[in-house]
């Protein structure tokens, strides 16, 4: 039987329709390119000027060799690049307000429309000195080059390449060279308007694949073990064609003897457990799209037999953790350290009877991304250097923390353990789609009358 073009090509449609009902639209990966390209051209002319003029660097170098990448360049790459090719250095440089940013390759071929081939081998054969030759053209008064000793993220130029460049430049320009690490983070942690346009409609395809893995779609108790919906979520998110950066959790706290220390950990994935009722279950999910990063985690309840809703002492631990958020976000002031800002929200979440942890961390390109860190779940005391990194407008986080609450009818502490999306600005915190503001019903009440 011979099938047409245009048969297969509905098929597809409809299998990919299939695939994705109830969810947000995904766009094609054609798509896809079309608008992290766009997004890139508008950050370069738009975010990039800014920060490096607010850390006095007027050019910034970003040294690379293929499938040893800097992590920056994959920021700063098209999207048909999925790597560096050969060895690529891209020269930004500053040519004041009315000019912008100069954004050049130092390679054989343009990288993106964005940066220019500034090299051409025939005529100087070494791209060291063809680099020497385009800085000696500008001038620049400070080289900025990733290398830092506390953001890894910031630090990645390697030794090879260091050397080279400094044997290159000769003492003249190598007297010039400093750390751009704050250029780096800066580039890194900055959501430009069109990113935070889509942002949004990110998350909420992360939320509705929670929603649907936390409900008697995917979980029948009894039955279905806390690895079975963690084997969910992966092929859910390879289904909708998308990918995440680290492997998801689901835990589980019950009325039994076992500790929240014992049930999950931070250095120990949670054991596998066939989900009961009365379970309050829990995950910590996250995709990548777009170039952007999700990192959540929500709470269920699966309900007993004859029960309609969650028990009150479990939706009170809930407010505690949605008190706790509301007390932390709104410590959020611009110029304010991450661990000013973890200080004042321990005292005064203390003050008001609630038992907190807090280990907040920017998130955008990378999921534990580049800021200022607000706190780590074992350094409640506040973390050196990366802790003292001051909050900037227009950045994103992952408020992510946890409430413990002794409940009396299981004799023991739970942890309700929340983490969304925030944008922060001038206006202050807010969550870019929404927060989980009760616990999650498995299975969903219906109005079906069962007398």
């Amino acid at each position: 039987m011979k099938i047409s073009l245009i048969t297969i090509i509905l098929l597809t449609t409809f299998v990919e329709t299939i695939s994705q009902t109830g969810y947000p639209k995904i766009l094609s990966m054609k798509d896809r390119a079309q608008v992290i390209d766009e997004i890139l051209e508008e950050r370069l002319r738009t975010v990039l000027p800014t920060i490096m003029r607010r850390e006095g660097i007027d050019m910034w170098l970003v040294v690379s060799r293929e499938y040893n990448e800097d992590p920056i360049i994959k920021t700063l790459l098209p999207a048909t690049w999925l790597a560096a090719r050969r060895r690529t250095i891209l020269v930004m440089y500053d040519q004041g307000s009315e000019n912008g940013i100069e954004c050049l390759a130092v390679a054989r071929y343009d990288v993106g429309s964005s940066f220019k081939s500034a090299w051409n081998k025939e005529v100087q054969p070494n791209q060291w000195n063809r680099l020497k030759e385009l800085i000696e053209e500008r001038d620049p008064k400070k080289i900025g080059i990733n290398r830092s000793k506390y953001f890894g993220l910031a630090d990645g130029i390697v030794a090879t390449d260091l050397e080279e460049l400094k044997t290159s430049l000769g003492k003249k320009y190598t007297s010039r060279i400093v750390s751009a690490e704050k250029v780096a983070i800066g580039w890194l942690e900055t959501r430009s308007p069109r990113e935070m346009a889509i942002y949004p409609q990110i998350c909420r395809i992360a939320h509705d694949i929670i929603d649907e893995a936390f409900s008697e779609k995917v979980i029948h108790p009894g039955i279905t073990t806390t690895d079975d919906v963690v084997w969910w979520m992966r092929e859910k998110v390879r289904e909708l064609k998308l990918t995440t950066w680290f492997h998801p959790t689901v835990s589980v706290q019950r009325g039994d003897k076992e500790s929240f220390e014992h049930l999950r950990s931070f250095s120990k994935r949670p054991e596998k457990n066939v989900i009961q009722p009365g379970d309050l279950i829990h995950c910590d999910f996250g995709i990548t799209y777009l170039r952007l990063n999700t990192d959540t985690q929500q709470h269920a309840y699966i309900l007993k037999p004859g029960e309609t809703e969650a028990p009150d002492f479990l939706k009170e631990a809930f407010r505690r953790g949605n008190r706790l958020q509301d007390i932390f976000t709104n410590n959020f002031k611009e110029g304010r350290t991450g661990n000013e800002v973890l200080k004042k929200s321990r005292e005064e979440s203390l003050a008001e009877g609630i038992k907190p942890s807090i280990y907040t961390h920017p998130i955008g390109y990378h999921g534990h991304a580049a800021g200022t860190t607000l706190g780590m779940w074992d350094s409640q005391g506040g973390v050196p250097v990366t802790g003292d990194y001051p909050l900037h407008f227009n950045t994103a986080y992952s408020i992510e923390l946890n409430a413990a609450t002794f409940i009396k009818e299981w004799d023991k502490e739970i942890r309700i353990m929340l983490e969304e999306e925030a944008y922060f600005d001038k206006n202050g915190v807010d969550y870019i789609d929404g927060r989980q503001t009760s616990l999650l019903i498995i299975p969903r009440v219906s109005n079906i009358n069962k007398d």
